[in-house]
C-alpha cells in the first residue's frame, strides 16, 4: 500500500497521528474514524484512503470480512463535505474553483438540489444567479470549518459567535470572489461610470440607475447575523417577489469596509406607495398574517419571517395596479435547538 498509494497513505496516516489516533487498533473504532473522514470531506480523494485507514487499523494481514470496513455511500463524503475538503487543503486552486463552478451548474440544471431550501425556494435560488450560489457554497465551508466531525473523537467544543462565523464567511467569499474576478475594487467609481448616477442610499444599500435602462445596481450590506443568512434572504425575497427578482453579479467592500452585495433589480415605477391594508392583502396571499409585535410592517408563515414591509418599500406598479416589494428583511424562522 505505501509503494503503491504514497498520497493515500500519507494523507491517512498524518491524518490519524495529527488527533493522537494512530495507536488505534481496536476494530471498534473503525466506523468512527471512517465517518470523521467521511465529514472531513477526505474520502473524495480516492477509495484508497479508505483502505489505507483499514490498513493503519487493522493491519494488512489481519483483514478480514468481519473487521475491514468498506466504502458505502454512507461514507462517500457529499458534494458539499468535497468542497469544503479542497478549500481547507487547497485553498481556492483551480481545481477548488471547479469543484464549486460543476456544483453550481448542477443546481442550475437540476441535478443537485441544497437542502435548506424547499422546491419553490430553489427557483429564488436560480435566479439570484452563481455568483450568489457560488458564495453561498463557500459560507457553508466556513461554518462548518466550526465544527467537529459528526463522530468525531474529539471534545465538542463552544460554539462560535455570530460575529465570528460572518467574519470567516466574509474573509472567505472574498478570498473566492478575488479568484472567480467576481470582487469589484473601487465600486463607487466603477458603477458611476458603468450603470449610471447614485440615486438612493440607505443604510441597507446604495442604488445606481442610468437613465433609460430597465434595471438599477445596488451595493448591499447585511443587516443579518451573518453573510450566509444575508444570501439566504435574497434567495428568499426571489421566492416571494419575482416580479422584482434580485440578481448578483459580484461583491465588494465599501470605503468604510463594509462587505458589500452586488447586484441588480428591475427598476420599477411608482405610481404612489401602497397602503398598509394593500400590503396585508398582498402577503397574505402569500400565507402571512401579522406577527403581533404591534409594529404593523411585520409578518410571519409557518416557515418565514417577513419584516420591514412598511409603504416606502412597497409600491403601486403603474401598469398592474397591483403593490410590488422592491425591498424586505426575510428569513427563516429559527428552529428551536
Amino acid at each position: 500500500m505505501n509503494e503503491q498509494y504514497p498520497t493515500a497513505y500519507s494523507v491517512a496516516s498524518n491524518y490519524l497521528e495529527d488527533r493522537g489516533w494512530s495507536e488505534l487498533i481496536d476494530p471498534r473504532w473503525a466506523p468512527a474514524l471512517l465517518e470523521e473522514f467521511r465529514h472531513s470531506g477526505l474520502g473524495w480523494i480516492d477509495e484508497d484512503i479508505i483502505e489505507t485507514v483499514n490498513e493503519l487499523l487493522f493491519g494488512e494481514a489481519e483483514w478480514n470480512s468481519t473487521d475491514r470496513v468498506e466504502m458505502t455511500e454512507d461514507i462517500w463524503p457529499t458534494r458539499q463535505e468535497q468542497i469544503n475538503t479542497s478549500i481547507t487543503y487547497n485553498g481556492f486552486s483551480a481545481h477548488t474553483l471547479q469543484l464549486i463552478d460543476n456544483y453550481i451548474n448542477d443546481i442550475l440544471n437540476g441535478r443537485t438540489n441544497l437542502d435548506r431550501f424547499n422546491q419553490q425556494e430553489h427557483a429564488g435560488l436560480c435566479l439570484a444567479d452563481s455568483p450568489l450560489i457560488g458564495a453561498y457554497a463557500v459560507c457553508c465551508h466556513a461554518r462548518a470549518s466550526f465544527e467537529p466531525g459528526r463522530f468525531s473523537l474529539k471534545c465538542q467544543e463552544a460554539k462560535p459567535s455570530n460575529w465570528e462565523i460572518d467574519a470567516k464567511q466574509e474573509e472567505c467569499v472574498e478570498q473566492w470572489a478575488r479568484a472567480k474576478g467576481i470582487w469589484f475594487s473601487n465600486p463607487e467609481k466603477v458603477f458611476t461610470s458603468v450603470y449610471g448616477p447614485m440615486i438612493a442610499q440607505g443604510a441597507e444599500a446604495k442604488v445606481y440607475y442610468k437613465a433609460g435602462d430597465t434595471s438599477v445596481v445596488k451595493e448591499r450590506t447585511s443587516i443579518y447575523a451573518t453573510l450566509g443568512k444575508a444570501l439566504e434572504a435574497i434567495v428568499l425575497h426571489n421566492t416571494l417577489f419575482p416580479e422584482t427578482q434580485m440578481t448578483t453579479i459580484g461583491f465588494t467592500r465599501d470605503s468604510d469596509g463594509l462587505f458589500r452585495i452586488i447586484l441588480t433589480q428591475p427598476y420599477i415605477d411608482c405610481q404612489r406607495l401602497a397602503t398598509k391594508a394593500e400590503i396585508d392583502e398582498m402577503v397574505g396571499a402569500k400565507g402571512f398574517h401579522d406577527n403581533g409585535d404591534g409594529n404593523g410592517v411585520n409578518y410571519i408563515s409557518d416557515r418565514l419571517h417577513l419584516e420591514d414591509m412598511h409603504p416606502a418599500n412597497v409600491f403601486i406598479d403603474p401598469q398592474s395596479g397591483k403593490p410590488i416589494c422592491i425591498d424586505c428583511i426575510v428569513k427563516f424562522i429559527k428552529k428551536e435547538e
